[in-house]
């Protein structure tokens, strides 16, 4: 009666279903995996940006390397703005994916150690990307500010070529040891991503909260992988059902042509 599942084509069909099914399985273990490495960073970043804010030298310090942990925590920080030392960073894009720069102004501490300050977006509205752009500029004198603590910028994280031969002043990733050997200063390791007080005249346009990856699309593919799964052999056998009703068909009229009679129904 099933016969016919030791041909060729059935035999290949067979094994192609058999390769299939521990392929989706795997496939769906591996968003599983996803779904949760994704799960675990929303957490840990929105524990970050709702803790409580801390002086800066608590979590960093010169040379030191900020941790995923300690990634978006939110810091305080007093002292003044260097305006004198401010460099811009190419290649950056705000909300609206407009391509312009980020301002990263030193910020001397009370104690006089140095803290690198990312004031937000400004765009690239200069005669040419060799000129300096204007920079509109920080509240003058001491003053306390909030931010995001971040990590070093690098281009293995990244993806950003640290170009070199750049105009004076225009840097492409954020790296406090480069610039402690630029400013000839004691630089906290990472930066600030300032989100207070607020600048006037809303520019330069501060970086707004990181968004949620998508974990839930993880975990839809998941499932989607094992119904697939789950329906290979439920397609198989009803390919093979189909086959075998097709077959005694077939041989029924055959047989009903070599004795007359009409086939069965």
């Amino acid at each position: 009666m099933y016969r016919f599942l030791l041909t060729r084509q059935w035999v290949i069909l067979t094994l192609v279903a058999l390769l299939l099914i521990p392929t989706m399985i795997r496939l769906g273990i591996w968003q599983m995996h996803r779904y949760e490495e994704r799960s675990a960073r929303n957490q840990l970043v929105s524990d970050a940006l709702h803790a409580k804010p801390v002086p800066v030298e608590e979590l960093t310090s010169a040379g030191h390397t900020v941790t995923t942990h300690d990634r978006y925590r939110t810091v305080t920080a007093k002292g003044h703005f260097d305006t004198d030392d401010e460099v811009v960073v190419r290649r950056r894009t705000n909300s609206d994916d407009e391509v312009g720069y980020h301002v990263l102004t030193p910020f001397v501490l009370t104690d006089g150690k140095v803290v690198l300050v990312n004031r937000g977006w400004i765009p690239s509205d200069g005669p040419s990307q060799t000129t300096f752009p204007k920079v509109p500029a920080p509240p003058s004198g001491q003053v306390t500010i909030q931010g995001r603590l971040m990590p070093d910028e690098t281009t293995a994280a990244s993806g950003i070529k640290d170009l070199k031969g750049l105009p004076d002043r225009q840097i492409m990733l954020i790296n406090s040891e480069e610039q402690a050997r630029r400013l000839h200063a004691e630089v906290l390791g990472g930066y600030l991503q300032q989100t207070a007080p607020e600048p006037k005249g809303d520019t330069p346009e501060q970086i707004s909260d990181p968004g949620k990856e998508d974990a839930p699309l993880n975990y839809a593919y998941m499932i989607q992988w094992w119904l697939f799964a789950a329906g290979v052999p439920y397609g198989w056998w009803v390919l093979v059902r189909r086959e075998r009703r097709d077959r005694a068909e077939k041989a029924a009229e055959e047989q009903a042509a070599e004795t007359g009679e009409p086939a069965a129904v």
